[in-house]
């Protein structure tokens, strides 16, 4: 064969060779893309279960300031959760259909990720009343609650209730937060290092708990 075929071939061969590079390139980009989490706003989510005030908001949308008191008595802001992950829900200790259920699944997110600081978890009582402070120590400790890694907290009923509603869209039901106000719901809402919502789950479903644990690993690989 002439030297002319060979030297031909062997740009043919390096021109395959960059285009190949150029499509496995191209492919782990999109593939990239489509494993990140979605960053979700208030247009983005179900009209119901935003207030009327924020319908319109389309874009940087985070969790409110806030300030609660935790299972050992000491005051949890959003300070605590700075450049953190974490996992909020809403219970209470009296509950005896979901809670129990949502607090064992939060109980097993906080066991896979026990050794990594960068996440924590926090539950907010929606009877904030009767779950006093010595009340929710209780309710820690039976269900092994590690303090300042899981945040089990009680405070002001309208403030936790405007938290579900305007900040966590957790809950469909309406109200002000008053006497006779009341939530119940079985999402688990994650947050990411920006305070932003990156996912919603069923706190009582198995296959949701593995794919929230599954979020929170690829939340992690962020930059």
């Amino acid at each position: 064969m002439s030297q002319h075929f060979f030297a031909k071939s062997k740009y043919t061969f390096i021109a395959m060779g960059v285009l190949s590079i150029i499509i496995i390139a191209s492919l782990y980009h999109l593939n990239s893309k489509s494993k990140s989490l979605p960053i979700y706003n208030p247009t983005d989510i179900n009209p119901k279960l935003v207030d009327d005030s924020m319908l319109n908001i389309s874009k940087n949308h985070t969790i409110a300031s806030f300030s609660l008191v935790d299972q050992d008595g000491k005051t949890v802001t959003e300070a605590d959760f700075k450049d953190k992950i974490y996992v909020a829900d809403f219970f209470f200790t009296r509950c005896g259909t979901i809670c129990p259920i949502m607090t064992d699944n939060m109980s097993i997110l906080q066991e896979a990720f026990i050794n990594n600081s960068k996440i924590k978890f926090l539950s907010h009582s929606v009877t904030p009343i009767m779950d006093s402070v010595p009340v929710l120590k209780a309710y820690a400790d039976a269900h092994g609650a590690i303090s300042g890694k899981w945040h089990i907290t009680t405070g002001s009923k309208k403030m936790i209730y405007n938290l579900a509603r305007k900040s966590y869209f957790a809950v469909l039901d309406e109200g002000d937060g008053g006497d006779q106000d009341f939530i119940h719901t079985e999402q688990f809402v994650l947050i990411d290092t920006k305070k932003r919502i990156r996912g919603f789950y069923d706190g009582t479903n198995k296959k949701e708990i593995e794919q929230l644990s599954k979020d929170i690993n690829l939340l992690l690989t962020e930059k």
